[in-house]
């Protein structure tokens, strides 16, 4: 049986299977973007793939504090398209 790997949410703090979650992404330029792949480089943050785990990421601040930049409006309403 395989390993499944676990990662955290930034916003509600679950162990969840990386699969369930979305990757965020801070460069060395400090741009953010949505890592749909899970393979970017750069510094990253999960977010649990749920409309209510995203927006109290947004209300707490928790992918400003985790990638230690301020998060773009429209990088919220992207990941808002990857919940199904």
């Amino acid at each position: 049986m395989r390993k499944i790997p676990l990662r955290k949410c930034v916003a509600t703090q679950e162990q969840l299977p990386k699969k369930e979650l979305i990757r965020v992404v801070r460069n060395k330029e400090g741009e953010v973007f949505v890592d749909a792949t899970g393979k970017m480089n750069g510094r990253g943050a999960y977010i649990k793939l749920s409309l209510e785990a995203i927006e109290l990421a947004q209300k707490k601040g928790a992918l400003k504090r985790s990638l230690e930049v301020e998060i773009p409006d429209h990088i919220y309403e992207e990941l808002k398209t990857y919940v199904k």
